[in-house]
């Protein structure tokens, strides 16, 4: 995947996030993104030789970035995460604010995306996190 492809699905999946939350939140969600990255662990179960892990990230969280400063920050070598998390966690009156939760494998190999069957490639969109209490059919507000 080229850098050019990495962007073009970071933006389709925050399209995508953002119609998914609407149905839930009463927020108005602006289409001016930005985003944080969470690092997890790279999960290592039997061989890895396939994916590049990078273990001085665990734990890392990067806050308020463009959709370029993720790219550049996880397109390395060519590779990208097996999997990337994506779901709406707060709006402004100027932007919308995903969190990205991304896998510790790396890999250029387009079958190793898990959600690549759905033609979003490693990104996998998801609610908002639903407040305590929630009930099915009413909306709320982000915190």
């Amino acid at each position: 995947m080229t850098k050019e492809e990495f962007l073009f699905h970071l933006n389709g999946a925050s399209f995508v996030a953002l119609k998914f939350a609407e149905n839930y939140v009463k927020d108005k969600l602006t289409t001016d993104f930005k985003y944080n990255i969470i690092f997890t662990p790279p999960n290592v179960i039997g061989n890895m030789d396939q994916f590049d892990i990078y273990p001085e990230d665990e734990g890392i969280i990067r806050l308020n970035l463009t959709d370029k400063e993720v790219v550049e920050l996880l397109y390395r070598k060519n590779k990208i995460p097996v999997w990337i998390d994506i779901n709406v966690l707060k709006s402004s009156r100027k932007s919308t604010t995903f969190n990205l939760l991304c896998a510790g494998r790396y890999t250029d190999n387009k079958e190793e995306y898990y959600y690549n069957a759905n033609g979003s490639g490693p990104f996998g969109v998801k609610g908002p996190t639903f407040p305590i209490g929630y009930k099915e059919g009413k909306k709320f507000r982000l915190k």
